[in-house]
């Protein structure tokens, strides 16, 4: 009765003279349906769009992963082979950018016009990379995953709820609580569970005096999660202001360039204070692959994508889209042995997991 009410309301705004006019009435009434129809069907489609682009930046994402573990392995340094993704991915987005509005610069009032943190979206996604590469040998590749998706999906549920960054409002209802708590679920059932199970009858034997010393482990990489919690929530935030820069700009492209030029210069200072050694070496008796030189590619399209899919979907569900696309995509790599990875077949409990996932993102977008 509501959308009912305002519909007529709108007719006696549009046609004040026609409106007491029974024909003109219903015709009016007819046509103002038809067009609002039309409007939601074209706003249906287009988030179904925003769906796929999210879930094609997922996959794309443990793509880029292999792809520059393998670029690290030929030049000896995480810092080196993230300097040189960046840089290609910026150049990448400067063609782009070229293409799309002619121009790599954009208005100098946009300094004093809009706040700081709009400029902050690269840097952001540096942290983030720096963060997974400290953590990793502190809390094992499970953890490295599980830490930041829970910040990830924490920070975009806040983000949505209060519209920080000048995001796209929708409130946290139980109903996207509980989404979001399946997705978490169906990362750590993807991730851990398997191993876990694994892993059971080895945790059981285990004597008094070694569970003493676990827990004093334990309680000891307790700051190392928060920070792993904490890296997570500063790539949602990345997502966020990205987005925002994006409607500032008036181009994605543009946007998705800017980022990357600030997160290859903060990456430049990094290599500049930590001085790595630089080296092109064979890890093995074959040839240097095409494809380790791409990474930065991907990470652009991904950042891209990005840009786009926050003022249609808003953050959180941002977030929770390309989170399923990237545990789809990490399966997939471990099911075939794509970019010279170790083959390892997907087992039932992990697409469990991933079906988990795909109902949390339907409570989320449905409701």
């Amino acid at each position: 009765m509501a959308g009912i009410f305002k519909i007529v309301m709108k007719i006696k705004l549009d046609y004040p003279d026609d409106f007491h006019d029974y024909f003109s009435y219903r015709l009016v009434l007819i046509l103002t349906c038809d067009r609002l129809l039309r409007q939601d069907k074209e706003m249906r489609e287009y988030s179904m769009l925003a769906v796929l682009v999210g879930l094609a930046i997922g996959i794309g994402l443990p793509m880029q992963t292999s792809i520059n573990s393998r670029l690290r392995n030929s030049v000896g340094s995480p810092f080196g082979a993230s300097l040189i993704s960046f840089a290609v991915g910026t150049l990448f987005l400067a063609i782009m950018t070229l293409i799309d509005v002619h121009t790599l610069g954009f208005s100098t009032t946009l300094f004093t016009s809009q706040p700081v943190w709009i400029w902050l979206g690269g840097l952001l996604g540096v942290v983030y990379l720096t963060g997974n590469i400290l953590l990793f040998p502190k809390l094992g590749s499970v953890q490295t995953v599980i830490m930041p998706v829970l910040g990830q999906i924490l920070a975009g549920l806040l983000i949505d709820n209060f519209g920080w960054f000048d995001s796209p409002q929708s409130t946290l209802t139980m109903t996207r609580f509980l989404g979001a708590i399946l997705v978490l679920a169906g990362v750590i059932i993807t991730v851990a569970a398997q191993g876990w199970l694994e892993q059971r009858h080895n945790r059981i034997t285990e004597t008094a005096e070694k569970d003493t010393a676990t827990d004093t482990d334990q309680s000891g990489l307790g700051i190392w999660r928060v920070l792993g919690v904490v890296a997570g929530m500063l790539s949602a935030m990345q997502t966020a202001v990205n987005g925002h820069l994006g409607r500032v700009l008036g181009s994605t492209v543009h946007a998705a360039f800017v980022s990357f030029l600030v997160g290859t210069l903060g990456l430049i200072v990094i290599v500049l204070v930590l001085r790595p050694q630089f080296k092109l070496i064979r890890p093995t008796k074959t040839p240097n692959p095409w494809w380790m030189w791409i990474g930065g590619m991907i990470g652009a399209l991904y950042v891209l994508g990005n840009v786009y899919l926050v003022p249609v979907v808003g953050t959180g569900l941002a977030v929770v889209i390309v989170l399923v696309g990237l545990m789809a995509g990490s399966l997939m790599i471990d099911q075939f042995g794509w970019f010279a990875s170790k083959k390892n077949p997907i087992s039932g409990v992990q697409l469990m997991g991933l079906l988990v996932m795909i109902v949390g993102v339907v409570l989320i977008r449905v409701f």
